[in-house]
């Protein structure tokens, strides 16, 4: 596991930032945390380090999943939280971007129960005062204890 602390929505974005520098095609971050959390800045940083505007990246709540083209990457953006079960989820095919080649970043990601796959990276946002957010990063799966090891060795 890995804890980080940001203490303003642009080291959120920061932080955001680092990890994307170590996603590859077909990576999966299980994202939650309660309304406010910062789970959408944080995904804008995602969105910045694999080279998207992040201006462009906007909550996906009305709309469920939103693609963005990376430099050499794309990204799903995806947002259960209007979703109340396990068979609107399916329904909604998000297994279908397991296999896509792109990151997959899921907001509300218990939601999906079972269906999330047997490897993904799951972060939980914690609101600890206005600005400042506490991360709690875990790997499901040895692919990303991996790369929960390196993020511990690269970011300070």
């Amino acid at each position: 596991m890995l804890n980080l602390t940001t203490n303003t929505p642009e080291q959120t974005i920061v932080w955001g930032k680092q990890l994307a520098r170590f996603l590859k095609p077909g990576d999966v971050i299980a994202l939650s945390g309660n309304l406010g959390a910062g789970k959408t800045t944080f995904v804008k940083g995602i969105a910045q380090g694999l080279g998207i505007n992040k201006k462009q990246v906007n909550s996906p709540s009305y709309v469920l999943i939103r693609e963005y083209k990376g430099k050499n990457i794309e990204l799903f953006h995806c947002d259960l939280y209007r979703l109340d079960n396990v068979e609107q989820i399916s329904f909604l095919g998000i297994e279908d971007y397991f296999d896509r080649e792109g990151v997959l970043v899921i907001e509300w990601a218990k939601r999906a129960g079972d269906l999330l796959p047997d490897q993904y990276l799951d972060i939980s946002i914690a609101l600890l005062g206005e600005k400042k957010r506490g991360f709690k990063v875990k790997a499901c799966g040895a692919k990303y204890q991996a790369l929960i090891n390196t993020l511990k060795i690269v970011i300070k």
